[in-house]
């Protein structure tokens, strides 16, 4: 049986901060990021890729504010926001690397999935709203969403005045379709899955399905496929090529090798910032924890180069 690999692209792989998000810069980034995925599928693994959305579902909410206050056009809900970022970054994920396996000459399919990833109700993040998203408002806009919509907000600290919405990150449980999704990359086929983290759903007193307002952390998503597909290596692709201690500090190092005690030890005392790098830690630690063989953080274009990326083992290798 081929070695399973499931790789989750950052949001700079798609979108570039400097950029301004068309189609066009969106679809070029793409397409260069895959084209250094290429070399796994030359050595025989079987490959499941799952994507961020940050910027896409940010972009998507601005759309719905602005239908509404041009159009009069009700706004959708955050579920269908990331599903519909699901299925947009999905096609032009599947799209470009279609044509990159064509360049290759290699015959495989692609096949994109709208993936629902299930999130306990009572979960703590539920009381606690971080995850920032869609646009900034000023006091009084903010003000009013918060009486019309019953909306979240918190002070925005890149904006002098301004208030951005908050939404829960609970943590993924269950994500649905987990041996359709095994079974067609067992196959041999490419599955894009997990987009932004899974559309965020609960299930109620009678075991039906609902919807919630809320982000899924993409990596740790990731990493609960990872295991529960039953794979050997895990990879964070991000803007990196490793992880560091005292990161742009006077006593920066490089952490190439890293075990599971060790990493643990760098977490409790913070040496990975929150919001940044110790979410893809932990997705990193949860994927070998529930049986994976290996966890990566590397940057994009150094995946095919062994010498690069942060390796996190439960024991260090010999």
């Amino acid at each position: 049986m081929n070695k399973l690999a499931v790789v989750a692209l950052g949001g700079n792989a798609l979108l570039r901060g400097n950029q301004r998000g068309t189609v066009e810069e969106q679809s070029q980034n793409t397409l260069d990021t895959l084209e250094n995925l290429i070399f796994l599928v030359k050595e025989g693994y079987d490959v499941i890729i799952a994507h961020g959305n940050g910027p896409q579902v940010g972009n998507i909410l601005m759309r719905n504010d602005a239908g509404e206050q041009l159009y009069n056009i009700p706004q959708m809900p955050l579920d269908i926001d990331v599903a519909d970022s699901q299925g947009g970054i999905g096609y032009m994920i599947e799209r470009n690397l279609r044509n990159v396996l064509k360049a290759n000459g290699i015959e495989k399919d692609v096949v994109t999935l709208v993936t629902q990833v299930v999130v306990d109700k009572n979960d703590p993040a539920f009381a606690d709203p971080i995850k920032r998203v869609g646009k900034i408002y000023n006091r009084e806009e903010a003000d009013k969403l918060i009486a019309d919509k019953g909306w979240i907000f918190k002070e925005e600290v890149k904006a002098d005045g301004g208030w951005r919405r908050v939404v829960p990150s609970p943590k993924p449980i269950r994500v649905m379709n987990e041996k359709v999704i095994e079974n067609l990359a067992r196959q041999g086929n490419i599955v894009i899955t997990v987009g932004g983290g899974g559309v965020p759903v609960s299930e109620d007193e009678n075991g039906n399905l609902c919807p919630v307002e809320a982000v899924i952390d993409k990596d740790l998503a990731s990493a609960l496929i990872g295991a529960r597909v039953k794979a050997d290596e895990f990879y964070i692709l991000t803007d990196v090529s490793f992880v560091y201690k005292d990161f742009k500090g006077p006593n920066e190092q490089k952490l190439e090798f890293l075990n599971h005690a060790d990493t643990m030890g760098y977490l409790a005392d913070g040496t990975f910032a929150e919001g940044s790098m110790a979410p893809k830690i932990r997705a990193c630690l949860s994927f070998i924890e529930n049986g994976g063989g290996k966890s990566v953080i590397t940057e994009a274009t150094k995946l095919e180069d062994k010498s690069y990326g942060t390796k996190i083992t439960m024991e260090y290798e010999d």
